[in-house]
């Protein structure tokens, strides 16, 4: 069985959702405290999933998980074991300010050095609200498959800020964005509140090179069962009416189906 380790500790509150879903898609969630992870004796050669949940590490003190990427470039050597360990076939999900933490320790959206950076919505004020999403043709192993999803999203800094304008253009072309906002009609979209922070090219999620590693703004663990949705009942009275199936499974559980289905194929 695939074990995935959910990083726990100061601020972070969304590692119970995130453990939930990777059992339901299969993996063995084992939690483990950030100070442990910076410990000289931790290592992450026993998991081959590593997920990094949303919250507000450290209080987002310097910026959103900038005290939290502060913590493991100068604190310990898991920045450098973290690039290892994907080298080495692992994944990494950084979901919200575990997004925020990646691009923050540089490991997205190039993998060497922090090219860009989640700055305030556009909105200027925190997002909560539910959000449709189109998949990309991309590397990205999370999101294979997928055509669309409706996710949840919950924060106040998910704009994108790219250090180069053609960045954006430059990743799409290199199939590093697996996920943009979209309209009802499911066209990528910069308008309020489809795009909830005013992300260019409406990106919601970029992956490395290797495909994988996933940063994104949304929250899947937060979809992983169909009751979760905000019309489920009106789905539900819609398929018994159709005499259609109704399908249970979130949007965001098939994220983690994917990766861990991925890392068994591997192993």
């Amino acid at each position: 069985m695939i074990r995935a380790l959910i990083v726990k500790g100061y601020g972070i509150n969304c590692e119970n959702e995130m453990g939930e879903a990777c059992r339901l898609a299969g993996a063995e969630p084992e939690f483990v405290h950030i100070n442990e992870m910076i410990k000289p004796s931790f290592s992450l050669t026993p998991y081959r999933l590593l997920m990094l949940p949303g919250g507000f590490s450290f209080g987002d003190e310097l910026g959103a998980g900038k005290a939290f990427a502060n913590r493991l470039t100068y604190a310990s050597q898991l920045k450098n074991d973290l690039q290892a360990f994907v080298d080495d076939g692992g994944c990494v999900l950084g979901i919200c300010n575990g997004f925020q933490l990646l691009v923050k320790l540089g490991l997205l959206p190039s993998g060497s050095q922090q090219s860009a950076t989640l700055a305030p919505n556009d909105s200027n004020k925190f997002e909560n609200r539910w959000s449709h999403h189109i998949v990309c043709d991309s590397r990205c192993v999370f999101t294979k498959g997928l055509e669309k999803l409706y996710l949840p999203v919950r924060h106040g800094e998910g704009k994108l800020l790219f250090q180069s304008s053609s960045m954006a253009k430059e990743l799409s072309e290199k199939g590093q964005v697996p996920l943009k906002y979209a309209d009802n009609e499911g066209n990528p979209t910069q308008s309020y509140p489809d795009n909830p922070n005013g992300s260019p090219d409406a990106i919601a999620g970029i992956c490395d090179p290797t495909g994988r590693i996933l940063g994104m703004m949304a929250h899947p663990e937060a979809f992983t069962s169909i009751l979760q949705h905000p019309s489920w009942t009106r789905k539900r009275e819609i398929a018994i009416r159709e005499k259609k199936p109704f399908d249970h499974i979130g949007d965001g559980l098939k994220l983690f189906h994917n990766v861990v289905n991925y890392l068994e194929d591997q192993t």
